[in-house]
């Protein structure tokens, strides 16, 4: 019988990694054990709480000894993930692995470099997997050039408590309602967003180490912190244009839930949100901001949530990695 173990640095936060595999748990028939930082002692950043570091070794080592996986993914590069990663390598056991965050960029973006270094360590991680998970063709391209082989390409799903059924409102005449879903950071470009709200009526969902600071210098766009299930979805489904202004994203799964409400989605030409949205049908990708949310909003929502809505499915994305790893 297959045994199947999905080690993690991130699990029980807010973000698309652990939407990600919540929701292959969810689905699956099969045996899955998750290792996660949750599991052990872990120490987390004061500016970013979202990050769960584990250097517990030894007993995460033991703790996979113990399951005895017949198959092993790694889904991070975190501690737990190399830890993984070493267990794998001294049992002589194959594993898959999956690309998810770009991390070199997000390093540049918060102090300047590390970028080349840290595409050195992950070429060295990703090496012996015998599959690379990835979630947009444009990622995939660009991993390609970098060195990076044995790429398989991986969808992701909405799940429907976040879809609503109902007639959408009419805006007649106020400010375009705006709505961003994500972490409020430093790498999210969420400033680009902020500077437009004297034209726009602005929410953000969310949370994350800039959000104090955007709340005091933006005192008229509502930050009203995490939303979950239909509480999250009603702002999709309330609002007229969503907007992901992220640079660095490899894919963005609030931009499918966005879709999925009829939500039309107004961001930068970019790995992720290129992948997902096509210009002038569903959103608008361009280099001004201001300008795709304004036409954004012109679209026919009713349209956009019929082509939508059962695109997107977390049963297909567990099957392709089960088969991947299984196979």
């Amino acid at each position: 019988m297959n045994k199947i173990l999905i080690a993690t640095d991130t699990y029980e936060q807010v973000n698309g990694v652990s939407t990600t595999y919540k929701n292959i748990f969810k689905c699956s028939k099969k045996k899955i054990k998750i290792i996660h930082p949750a599991l052990f002692k872990y120490k987390s950043f004061k500016a970013y709480p979202e990050i769960q570091f584990c250097f517990q070794f030894l007993k995460v080592y033991k703790a996979i000894k113990k399951y005895s996986p017949t198959h092993i993914h790694i889904a991070t590069e975190g501690p737990i993930g190399l830890v993984a990663r070493i267990y794998c390598k001294l049992n002589k056991l194959a594993f898959t692995s999956a690309y998810h965050t770009r991390f070199p960029e997000y390093l540049e973006s918060y102090f300047g470099h590390f970028k080349n270094i840290a595409y050195m360590y992950l070429k060295l991680f990703h090496k012996k997997s015998k599959m690379i998970f990835v979630p947009s063709r444009s990622c995939m391209d660009d991993l390609k050039n970098l060195g990076f082989s044995k790429l398989r390409l991986w969808t992701r799903g909405v799940s429907e408590e976040l879809i609503i059924n109902a007639p959408y409102s009419k805006n007649n005449g106020k400010k375009i309602k705006v709505l961003y879903v994500g972490r409020v950071s430093k790498e999210k470009n969420l400033i680009n967003l902020c500077v437009l709200h004297q034209y726009f009526d602005i929410t953000i969902v969310g949370d994350g180490p800039i959000k104090n600071e955007l709340e005091n210098s933006y005192k008229n766009i509502k930050f009203v912190g995490y939303k979950f299930g239909k509480e999250l979805a009603k702002f999709y489904h309330s609002n007229d244009v969503f907007c992901f202004p992220s640079l660095t994203d490899t894919f963005g799964i609030v931009i499918i839930e966005a879709l999925s409400n009829g939500l039309p989605v107004a961001a930068y030409n970019v790995t992720g949100p290129k992948d997902i949205v096509t210009s002038g049908v569903d959103g608008f990708l361009g280099s001004n901001l201001k300008e795709n949310i304004e036409l954004a909003f012109k679209l026919n929502r009713v349209k956009i949530k019929k082509e939508s809505s059962k695109k997107w499915s977390w049963q297909q994305c567990h099957d392709i990695l089960i088969s991947g790893l299984t196979h």
